[in-house]
């Protein structure tokens, strides 16, 4: 795993939106909008070659005409556009980007998988496609479409499904429980959990980790991210929980749980807290399930 660029996505300097259009019901305007509420002091640009001007801020009609390589870019422009974008981003030299963009497909010879060679040839690390974004106390950076910024805190989420991210943080606002980030990882085609694990357990801004997981794709990495942020005097906790999987091409404001196939205990208890969220009864489990609940195990 690697936490390769990853403090420029929670601590960027600069930000550029990418497909942000003067419509109300645009993702891109709302990531605008959001920007400017959470009151992110670095600086703000526009892409977009239909428009000169959004929200009072200039656009300019490709990533190679703006002045510097941003830290991070935001990507809400049509699913067909993306592969490009990814790849222009890449050679002006931007760091990290966030694809909200949904409708990518998955596995050989998609727009996700055109898009995640691209960004390899550059080192450009992605979050997503079809996620909500990132959220950044420490940055003061709302870089999503959620309505609304969690307060600070030391507790950081990353969650596979926005519509959780969206509604943790909704939450959040009324039990006065903050934030240090909230990540909502989407199709991860790049950045991922053991990523996200690797650079929390060691982020001073934060003392626990809680993961909403529907699928894992490399149980290996995740493994040794997970027995990293075992609690300790040097790294944060993690409590993970356990959702169903979802269907694909399913846009992340509206997902669609389906029944999940991922075994309950795949992995030690010194890892941290699991939790499943499914709703199945109790089923008498072979000798290894009698292990798990010996060592403090529970489902």
């Amino acid at each position: 795993m690697s936490t390769y660029r990853l403090d420029k996505l929670f601590s960027p300097r600069s930000v550029a939106v990418v497909g942000a259009s003067p419509r109300e019901t645009s993702p891109g305007r709302a990531v605008l909008r959001n920007l400017a509420s959470a009151g992110f002091e670095g600086s703000v640009s526009l892409v977009n070659p239909h428009y000169g001007e959004i929200e009072g801020i200039e656009a300019v009609k490709t990533i190679q005409e703006l002045r510097q390589a941003p830290d991070l870019i935001v990507i809400a422009a049509p699913p067909r556009s993306v592969p490009g974008i990814v790849a222009a981003a890449g050679e002006k030299g931007v760091a990290t980007a966030i694809i909200i963009t949904a409708g990518l497909g998955h596995g050989e010879g998609s727009l996700a998988d055109a898009c995640e060679k691209a960004a390899r040839a550059s080192g450009l690390r992605l979050v997503g496609p079809n996620c909500l974004g990132v959220l950044s106390s420490r940055a003061k950076l709302n870089a999503s479409f959620a309505a609304r910024m969690p307060p600070a805190g030391e507790l950081a989420l990353v969650s596979q499904s926005g519509a959780i991210t969206a509604g943790l943080i909704e939450w959040s606002a009324t039990h006065d429980i903050g934030f240090s980030a909230a990540v909502s990882l989407g199709d991860k085609v790049d950045v991922d959990f053991g990523d996200l694990l690797d650079f929390f357990a060691l982020d001073g801004a934060t003392r626990a980790i809680l993961l909403y997981i529907e699928s894992v794709n490399n149980a290996r990495k995740f493994m040794s991210a997970a027995r990293a942020s075992s609690p300790s005097w040097w790294s944060s906790p993690a409590v993970m929980l356990k959702g169903p999987r979802r269907q694909r091409r399913t846009p992340a404001r509206s997902l669609v749980p389906t029944r999940s196939t991922t075994p309950r205990f795949t992995a030690p208890a010194c890892c941290g807290c699991w939790i499943s969220t499914s709703c199945s009864p109790r089923r008498r489990r072979s000798d290894g399930y009698g292990r798990f609940r010996a060592s403090g195990w529970r489902y």
